[in-house]
């Protein structure tokens, strides 16, 4: 059975660890090995999502088998690491919130993990008065978040790494 909670910073070494696992495995076949490592560089634990308690853990029988969040800060994506943060609220009228840092471990994927964390997000994020939500998607991510209901809003790359690493913002509505 699968149990959705807030992250709490006692957990931050596991999620570094499955976001590691999850980066190296999940991205073969989407991006080159080149591109898999320049991920690091953007992808990653922001700790202010724990903090603000939006960031949640998937536990099954105590063990972490995903993680992922959301948030009302102006940040779209990455790590405590990355360049280019940003602790601003938005503003739940005109800003959309950010669905953020979703990993869910290798031998975990296609059980319903990513899509639990994502309505959780949704749920909250609509609770704090956000009409829509967006987020930087990996191209390992763009199916599900599909058949979530996202679409694709920009295809970008990332430029932080040692070469360019495709990324794309996806949108969804919260409307009923």
């Amino acid at each position: 059975m699968l149990n959705l909670r807030c992250a709490m910073m006692e957990d931050v070494e596991a999620i570094e660890g499955l976001m590691r696992s999850a980066i190296l495995e999940l991205q073969k076949g989407f991006l080159t090995d080149a591109q898999i490592q320049a991920s690091f560089a953007s992808m990653g634990l922001d700790t202010q999502l724990i903090e603000d308690q939006t960031y949640f853990c998937v536990i099954e029988n105590d063990i972490l088998v995903g993680c992922g969040g959301w948030s009302r800060r102006a940040t779209l994506y990455g790590g405590n690491h990355s360049a280019g943060r940003n602790a601003k609220l938005l503003d739940p009228n005109i800003d959309r919130a950010r669905i953020r840092a979703m990993y869910t471990h290798p031998q975990h994927t296609r059980r319903g993990i990513g899509r639990l964390i994502i309505e959780a997000g949704e749920t909250a994020a609509k609770a704090e008065g956000f009409k829509a939500v967006e987020m930087a998607a990996t191209m390992a991510g763009v199916p599900l978040y599909k058949k979530c209901g996202y679409a694709i809003e920009k295809e970008w790359t990332d430029n932080n790494g040692a070469v360019p690493v495709p990324l794309c913002t996806m949108v969804k509505s919260l409307s009923s």
